[in-house]
């Protein structure tokens, strides 16, 4: 199981005894190890179902099934990769009636979350309920409570925040729902409370692998000290150098507590770089230098020193997005005449970088009018689409007859003759009988509230719902559940609302094909078509309609048919993480922007030199990390832009270089360079070339 491996690869995968931080350098191979050490330990007698591999994305756990596929074949079928959210869905599907959940409780999206907060907290204003939301999440993260966030609010705001917390926590029980928070948070508690449950899982658990462990938040971390116990069999796979999730609660402490709860704790650096240039790691090595380190090492590369990292200063943002679009057009040109073998570069071989999303319009705007295609990724989620958030409403109160909010979602979409009133009379009904919306649809006392006409067309839905429910636990494989997700589209005239809706009968048609696309896909997951990206198994064998309902809210993507295409890449820092691409342009590196605004109270020069606080010197250190990452993200040819001007709101203020890329330590001579007269001389040479070809020609014809 080692072929390929290098001697710090091998050691990280030969160690199986105890626990073992792996510590993996951008570009080093990681996801190779995992895999590797999956085999190694099956193959020293370890039962495929008692491996666990833990990651944080559907993307990377799909990723890391096929690759344990191909190396393992067969054996690898039983081993569980998923990602920490769906490992909490298994846990508390297994074991959730405990804490008083039963089996099919719903997930709630964000929206949802939203809309259950405005109503928590008696406000109709979406931003406020999504600060409130944002404060929560962190909240549960920190393994907070209610009465523990009030305890430790800071303010009065903080104050009012937690009593939502309270009043909201209170409607996810009546609902019998969770939020993605309630996957880590809940598990841990049953962990901690339930000592039946927690030998169970240990005794299940034979070795644990987390990849991306520097991401993992403080409850992630004391779910896997609970997994794991006194035997401690886990490998934590990492990068201190790419924390860059502090926002969300991903702590650097959990790298700082391993040695102090785990002194057998065997650490291994991977520190060879298969990805980049010497030229591109000696940039990155010498950004993230000024970093206090945990484990200090140094990434290296054996792919010779490439070409130099070069920077590019532009007037203003339309005139950096120029000179990108000219560097790609170049590169291109360049890759068919310069040791190129005749081959144009791809486009899907450049990706634009970017600290902020609203930095990607001037660049869509520039490759738009140079017809150059691209994607903006982390754009909308397949997901996200109204349609598909009204079908996947459906399931899940066809899963969870308790989820209000899936309940409002369906009785209204398609509308069905029940309006505003009689909803409104329901929900008052419901509150004050303590039952869930549909729950109150049946009561004997609810005619008391309600005319006999919206009753009867009340218990006409309870009793659709109910029907589809029952042949949905029925409905198994790919034919079965396709003719029945149809027929359900049928029956409820889902199509003619969606044309009913629009004005533009393309956009309409469009949306159409989303829902017969999403259906296609169901029915292929029902069939065991697909493997389970929600992360449940490796396995895929055949499924009923819902038992994939079940599944569904873990599901952020439904393909990754976009990783196909052949276009540029528009993408934040953030979301570039895990990727690589040939050719990588960083842009609108201006101090501001990256490092972003650090705050002129405690740094009133805006610069490396002024005096900072503890809380600015982290965020200023997380800042760097996202450099790092985005420098390590590039093959063969790096490209950093800055701007003299930027537009802040309606005004045009002057800039400054990041300090940076100053940090990159550049020999400027040879890094400047603008990429327009570089184009202009290819075009030059290709003129030149032409006319001499013609000029054969005519000679080769005048010839006797």
């Amino acid at each position: 199981m080692s072929a390929g491996l290098n001697l710090a690869q091998q050691e990280a995968v030969n160690f199986m005894q105890g626990p073992c931080l792996v510590l993996a350098g951008a570009g080093s191979g990681k996801t190779r190890v995992i895999t590797h050490k999956i085999g190694r330990l099956i193959q020293a007698g370890l039962e495929p179902q008692r491996i666990a591999a833990i990651t944080f994305t559907n993307k990377a756990a799909a990723e890391m099934r096929e690759r344990a596929k191909s190396l393992i074949g067969r054996e690898a079928r039983g081993v569980l990769i998923c990602t920490f959210h769906a490992l909490g869905v298994r846990m508390l599907r297994q074991d959730g009636d405990v804490l008083g959940l039963k089996k099919q409780f719903s997930i709630l999206d964000s929206d949802d979350v939203t809309s259950i907060l405005k109503d928590a907290g008696g406000s109709v204003d979406s931003a406020t309920a999504r600060q409130w939301q944002w404060t929560i999440s962190l909240w549960k993260n920190m393994g907070l409570t209610s009465v523990q966030a009030e305890a430790q609010a800071k303010d009065d705001n903080e104050k009012i925040i937690a009593r939502v917390m309270a009043r909201y926590e209170e409607r996810l029980t009546a609902y019998q729902s969770v939020d993605f928070d309630d996957l880590i948070k809940l598990p841990l508690k049953l962990l901690q409370e339930h000592a039946e449950v927690r030998d169970k899982w240990q005794q299940q658990m034979g070795h644990v692998l987390v990849d991306e462990y520097q991401d993992t938040n403080a409850t992630q971390y004391e779910v896997l000290k609970l997994l794991v116990g006194e035997r401690a069999r886990f490998t934590a796979v990492g990068d201190d150098d790419q924390s860059i999730y502090g926002w969300r609660g991903a702590t650097l402490d959990n790298l700082k507590r391993l040695p102090l709860d785990f002194p057998q704790l065997k650490v291994v650096k991977l520190e060879q770089n298969y990805r980049s240039t010497s030229a591109i790691l000696r940039a990155a090595n010498n950004v993230i230098g000024p970093n206090p380190k945990l484990f200090p090492k140094t990434l290296f590369s054996e792919l010779g020193e490439g070409e130099p990292v070069r920077v590019v200063d532009a007037d203003n943002e339309e005139h950096e997005a120029e000179r990108v679009v000219a560097r790609i057009q170049s590169a291109r040109a360049n890759g068919a005449t310069e040791g190129g073998g005749g081959q144009v570069q791809e486009w899907k071989n450049f990706a634009v970088l970017y600290r902020a999303n609203h930095q990607a319009r001037t660049f869509e705007k520039a490759l738009r009018k140079a017809a150059i295609p691209y994607k903006v990724s982390g754009g909308q989620s397949f997901f996200d689409r109204a349609e598909i958030k009204d079908l996947c409403a459906w399931l899940r109160l066809w899963v969870n007859n308790d989820d209000d909010p899936a309940f409002l979602r369906s009785i209204t979409t398609p509308k069905r003759g029940i309006g505003h009133t009689t909803l409104q009379n329901l929900g008052e009904f419901a509150g004050k009988y303590r039952l869930s919306l549909f729950a109150s649809l049946f009561s004997p006392s609810l005619g008391s509230v309600l005319p006999a006409k919206a009753v009867g067309s009340l218990h006409e839905f309870g009793r659709y719902v109910n029907d589809l429910e029952f042949r949905a636990r029925q409905t198994e494989g790919y034919e079965a559940a396709h003719a029945f997700l149809l027929e359900w589209l049928k029956d409820i005239d889902y199509e003619k609302h969606l044309f009913d809706g629009e004005d533009s009968e393309k956009l309409a048609a469009s949306r159409w094909t989303n829902v017969l696309d999403f259906c296609d896909w169901m029915a292929k997951r029902c069939g065991g078509e697909i493997d389970d990206t929600a992360g449940v198994s490796i396995a895929s064998e055949k499924k009923t309609l819902l038992e994939v309902a079940q599944t569904i809210a873990l599901l952020s993507t439904i393909s990754e048919r976009e990783t196909d295409q052949n276009v540029v890449t528009l993408s934040t820092l953030h979301a570039a993480k895990g990727l690589e691409w040939p050719h990588v342009m960083l842009v609108g590196v201006t101090e501001g922007l990256l490092p972003f605004k650090l705050g002129d109270d405690d740094n009133p020069t805006g610069r490396a030199d002024g005096p900072m606080s503890e809380g600015i010197l982290q965020r200023l250190q997380e800042e760097r990390r996202l450099m790092y990452v985005g420098i390590t993200r590039a093959q063969r040819s790096l490209a950093v832009s800055w701007t003299k001007k930027r537009k802040k709101g309606r005004e045009m203020i002057a800039a400054q270089p990041s300090r940076f890329i100053a940090e990159m330590a550049l020999e400027k001579a040879s890094t400047r360079e603008d990429p327009r007269e570089k184009l202009k001389a290819l075009r030059a040479e290709f003129a030149k070339k032409a006319l001499e070809s013609a000029a054969a020609a005519a000679a080769s014809q005048a010839a006797p």
